[in-house]
């Protein structure tokens, strides 16, 4: 089976992906989506970005490898009436079912950054998005100290090392590897251009039962613990994951309110 697949199967996104919804509305509203847009958004789990962009009139295809997301999105997009708003399973990095030159924007918020074969993945991106569209990537930074960056960086240090060629997906968060990549799918660096961006993480629980979520529904964490069990460090791997969450929360009523970093990359196709 696919690797990355099975990561992302293994648990429920939607248990994380519901306290995103407040930011993914608020980014897509920042991409000019206007009604007619055609749209992709890839890595889309079950529609964060999509179904905003589906209520602002935007034809839009979700495109997840997760089943279960997939499914998870199309029950969202029906219960909220949306006919514009379709998902299928896809890899990004053979998007082998979608034709050349068929978005105007196409997104990625966290999804293709997780795939593996970084340059296949850029070139799959330009290739289904029409000349004078758009790409626009949200993507973790390495090193960041906020949440998720040090989610995946702690949960890393309890994990067995990753096979010979992994390429880490925390390097789409580096500026010159995205000019690199695209670069290798016959984009120009300067038609390539960044910023620092914010997503919050909002729950009406406290950040001790937030990491219960990662650790429940969350693959790569779920793969943390499992390894962390089997050492006897389950419970360092709590503490840490715990103060994480306790020392950047900004919600002082008792629920979760969260924000982390991330670098949005625009590219003119």
């Amino acid at each position: 089976m696919n690797p990355n697949k099975q990561l992302w199967e293994k648990g429920d996104f939607t248990r994380i992906a519901e306290t995103m919804r407040e930011s993914g509305t608020a980014l897509v509203a920042k991409l000019g989506v206007t009604k007619g847009l055609n749209v992709l958004d890839l890595g889309c789990g079950d529609g964060t970005t999509a179904i905003p962009a589906a209520k602002l009139g935007a034809n839009v295809t979700g495109v997840d490898i997760a089943s279960n997301l997939v499914k998870a999105g199309t029950q969202r997009a029906k219960a909220e009436g949306l006919t514009n708003c379709t998902f299928q399973e896809g890899d990004a990095t053979n998007l082998q079912d979608l034709k050349d030159h068929t978005f105007d924007l196409t997104v990625s918020i966290f999804g293709a950054m997780f795939a593996p074969k970084p340059f296949d993945v850029a070139k799959e991106m330009v290739r289904v998005t029409r000349p004078g569209g758009r790409i626009v990537m949200g993507n973790w930074i390495p090193g960041d100290p906020t949440l998720v960056a040090q989610i995946l960086k702690i949960s890393s240090a309890y994990t067995p090392p990753p096979p010979e060629g992994f390429v880490s997906p925390m390097l789409w968060g580096v500026e010159d590897q995205v000019v690199e990549r695209f670069g290798g799918a016959g984009v120009p660096k300067q038609k390539i251009s960044f910023t620092r961006d914010t997503y919050t993480f909002n729950g009406s629980f406290t950040p001790a039962q937030f990491v219960e979520r990662f650790k429940n529904y969350y693959g790569p964490t779920m793969n943390a613990f499992e390894a962390a069990e089997k050492n006897g460090k389950a419970a360092d791997l709590q503490r840490e994951l715990e103060t994480l969450f306790n020392t950047q929360n900004k919600n002082g009523t008792g629920g979760t309110s969260i924000p982390a970093t991330f670098l949005r990359v625009t590219v003119e196709v």
